[in-house]
């Protein structure tokens, strides 16, 4: 068999939403696939600081912010945060539209104050809303707002009640920016991330499947949610978790069954990478 590209979403996917430890059966699965000479890479909207609990079980680089900052073991591949420009358009108007604001730079997270009150009423039916909420309750590397020092952002991540409260922001910056809003459970609550352009999940497949000289076709991804469809429409061989968004299953080649059920552990398998 040749070598494959694997990439992994960490929440949801890799482990439970909001947690850095994945269950045993997906760390026997990624161990024994890199055994087989398989690349396994990290490609997550979490930042470095925030995936880095992860790289002790193994893995061979990240596709980290969304795409926004790619490396291996040994290499930076791509570094693209937003301009001083955009990230102080974006922060003014969603602040004046009432929206809560999680920044993310390479190594630290920051969110408004009284996000973690907001996220309190929000539904459980999101896998992104329990991990910040879990996030900001274990204080998992994320900082307040006013502890923010200028250092560059990759991502601004959004929470709100309603679409018109995105409205000003969209018209200034969806030209530069994609809104990407995530599937809304219950109880009136939007979130989403503003992600550059330039980067996303799917373009840093590409990026890390030219550095090692990997046809696409030899590449598989596996997420749950619709901030991983740039990557499920990309890969060779897409994956859907069965927790993950119905939308998203109905475009993936393939639904595998929950990260709590051995999913992963269980496709790697079918998949003949172990």
């Amino acid at each position: 068999m040749d070598s494959k590209l694997i990439f992994l979403d960490i929440d949801g996917t890799l482990t439970e939403a909001g947690s850095n430890i994945p269950p045993e059966s997906a760390l026997v699965a990624v161990r024994k696939a890199r055994q087989n000479g398989h690349k396994v890479f990290l490609c997550t909207g979490r930042n470095p600081g925030m995936l880095s609990p992860l790289l002790k079980y193994g893995f061979d680089g990240a596709v980290a912010c969304g795409g926004g900052y790619i490396f291996t073991e040994n290499e930076v591949l791509y570094d693209c945060p937003m301009t001083e420009e955009q990230k102080k358009l974006g922060m003014e108007i969603l602040k004046r539209n009432g929206v809560f604001r999680t920044i993310e730079a390479k190594d630290q997270t920051y969110g408004d104050e009284d996000l973690a009150d907001f996220l309190a009423e929000a539904s459980e039916g999101n896998s992104e809303l329990i991990r910040w909420r879990k996030a900001l309750a274990e204080e998992l590397n994320i900082h307040s707002m006013s502890e923010y020092d200028g250092r560059p952002i990759y991502k601004i991540v959004f929470m709100c009640r309603t679409q018109d409260q995105l409205t000003e922001a969209r018209e200034a910056l969806e030209d530069e920016f994609n809104f990407v809003v995530q599937d809304v459970a219950a109880h009136n609550c939007l979130n989403g991330e503003l992600v550059n352009r330039k980067f996303d999940k799917g373009r840093g497949v590409r990026i890390v499947s030219e550095y090692f000289k990997v046809p696409i076709e030899d590449t598989i991804g596996f997420g749950d949610s619709m901030n991983d469809l740039e990557m499920i429409q990309t890969v060779g061989v897409s994956v859907c978790m069965d927790n993950g968004s119905p939308r998203l299953k109905e475009i993936s080649k393939m639904v595998c069954p929950s990260v709590t059920e051995d999913g992963l552990f269980k496709a790697f398998e079918e998949l003949g990478l172990i």
